[in-house]
């Protein structure tokens, strides 16, 4: 909901000028990106309940995201419409900030499990598309919910004045559907915390490293710190690749609705109808990451989920007023190629880690730090290049998200080549203790 409804919300429905919307998304994305590194080394350190270091973790992000996340949703409880929009700002950013912290945590968290459950290059790639085959169900049920409700809108509204455009009638139908996602979340996160027995095995792997065996004792400096992984050059390689990966995903699914209801002017209902396609596709395809990438390997795998996205950016520039069958189409490729470049990124963070588990967070938390302020930044330029800063959109506008969907696909898509280009030179591989 952060990336897809957040920004439309604020603009569309709230009325928030644009560089303000953008700049509230800036808030959100600074905060994550500095409490995920943060959180990464703070959760290698510390050993938790009951030696439960990641879980723990994870639990307390999830308490912050409950005790935050509908507030966001919600209008200013202390405003009027008189109320200028820098006071609305104050007054959303520190539940912004607290649900950020959380999101880091329960994210960061929940990616170190997967380098101390498993050793094998295939189990990671395979545990990995398991984790985003969920996180695409999860995305469905929220785009389905969403659709339920505007279906539901419509049928009520027969006969009154709710149009197909988004403003202020549809507050109610936004804060409901961050409640129900809550609901859905938190009863998940229970019987995630309920069933998963998780650091008993990483612990004692990570007891061994620490106390090196006679065979080990000529490798003293065996145990990887984080500073470490700062002299490595494969560090910063997958780390831009990771960027690169998260700004397609994330910028397209920030502007998709925009574009949808701005560019192609089609009905609200299809902010979430869209999504939906776009994440069924890439379910659909994450189930084939695992056989495609012990074939080919990861990396080829990842340059065909670029092609994918190149073919969508292509098809978006070529036909500039797609139709409502065609969206169909290019939804489907954004959503394959998305879904192939964020797992294959993920596994090559976890082969990058490899055994070096005990240091695993820190290095998920950089990965993500690079992507959230690059993603906050990335949505203040638009924001602030955006024609008009009005709720309404003005012809310019028309061009300026078909442009905008382009460019933060195709034009990184590019760069994300390019970088992949240097790791098929320069293959992953720590190089400090060699």
């Amino acid at each position: 909901m952060w990336f897809t409804y957040f920004l439309v919300y604020l603009h569309s429905v709230l009325g928030f000028q644009s560089t303000y919307a953008g700049v509230l998304l800036l808030i959100g994305q600074v905060a994550d990106g500095v409490c995920t590194p943060l959180v990464g080394y703070q959760s290698d350190r510390t050993a938790g309940v009951l030696r439960c270091k990641r879980k723990t973790w994870h639990l307390l992000g999830t308490l912050c995201v409950l005790a935050s996340f509908a507030f966001i949703f919600m209008p200013c409880l202390a405003c009027t419409h008189r109320s200028p929009q820098w006071a609305q700002i104050v007054y959303f950013t520190p539940f912004i900030i607290i649900f950020q912290f959380g999101w880091a945590a329960t994210q960061i968290s929940h990616l170190s499990l997967i380098p101390e459950l498993v050793s094998k290059e295939s189990a990671k790639v395979e545990l990995t598309a398991y984790r985003y085959a969920f996180t695409v169900m999860a995305n469905i049920t929220v785009y389905t919910v969403a659709w339920l409700l505007f279906h539901f809108q419509s049928v009520r509204s027969v006969g009154q004045a709710i149009t197909d455009s988004l403003g202020q009638v549809d507050i109610p139908l936004f804060r409901t559907l961050a409640l129900i996602v809550m609901g859905i979340g938190a009863l998940f996160s229970l019987i995630f915390h309920v069933g998963t027995k998780q650091e008993t095995l990483a612990s004692e792997r990570e007891d061994q490293l620490l106390v090196p065996s006679p065979s080990q004792e000529a490798f003293p400096r065996l145990v990887f710190q984080w500073k470490h992984w700062l002299k490595e050059p494969s560090f910063y390689q997958v780390a831009f690749l990771y960027m690169s990966t998260r700004l397609i995903v994330n910028l397209s699914q920030t502007y998709i609705s925009v574009y949808l209801t701005n560019s192609l002017m089609l009905p609200k209902n299809f902010i979430a109808i869209i999504p939906l396609v776009m994440y069924v596709s890439g379910f659909v395809c994450s189930l084939a990451m695992k056989p495609v990438s012990k074939v080919i390997g990861i990396s080829m795998t990842y340059l065909v989920g670029l092609l994918l996205v190149l073919c969508f950016a292509t098809w978006v520039f070529v036909d500039s007023k797609l139709g409502a069958k065609s969206i169909y189409g290019a939804a489907v490729l954004l959503g394959a190629g998305s879904a192939t470049i964020l797992v294959m990124s993920l596994s090559m963070t976890a082969m990058l880690i490899g055994e070096q588990t005990q240091s695993g967070a820190f290095v998920y938390g950089s990965m993500s730090f690079t992507d959230k302020v690059a993603n906050g930044v990335g949505v203040v330029l638009i924001q602030s290049i955006r024609p008009c800063s009005s709720q309404l959109c003005c012809p310019a506008c028309v061009w300026f998200y078909r442009d905008v969907m382009v460019t933060v696909t195709g034009g990184v898509a590019v760069a994300a080549s390019l970088c992949l280009f240097t790791l098929l030179i320069w293959p992953i591989r720590i190089v400090l203790f060699v």
